[in-house]
């Protein structure tokens, strides 16, 4: 039986989309590297607002990566649901509700 290649929502074996995870692990790295150059920046000439802009743009990025996971996985549950099977990576809906809100 042959995997349909265009259909990213979830043909991976974990049920992640390929594509969405691709788009989370790019979305870390640039938030890793901005705080690499954050904490290599940081010295007794450090400009605060500068400091406190790129903390900002750091956390920002993570919580749009958080936000992505929850997406894929709400939407995986919704197709889940749709098979009769109804969570995703052993998650509830009730579960994927707690870890959207414990980024709000």
């Amino acid at each position: 039986m042959a995997v349909n290649t265009t259909r990213n929502d979830v043909d991976s074996p974990t049920g992640h989309d390929p594509e969405a995870m691709r788009k989370v692990m790019n979305r870390l790295k640039r938030a890793e590297g901005q705080l690499r150059a954050l904490t290599e920046s940081i010295g007794a000439e450090s400009n605060c607002k500068d400091v406190v802009t790129q903390l900002a743009a750091v956390s920002k990025a993570l919580d749009r990566a958080g936000y992505m996971i929850i997406a894929n996985a709400l939407k995986s549950c919704a197709v889940d649901d749709a098979d009769g099977e109804g969570s995703h990576d052993g998650m509830t809906a009730d579960d994927i509700e707690k870890l959207f809100l414990s980024l709000a």
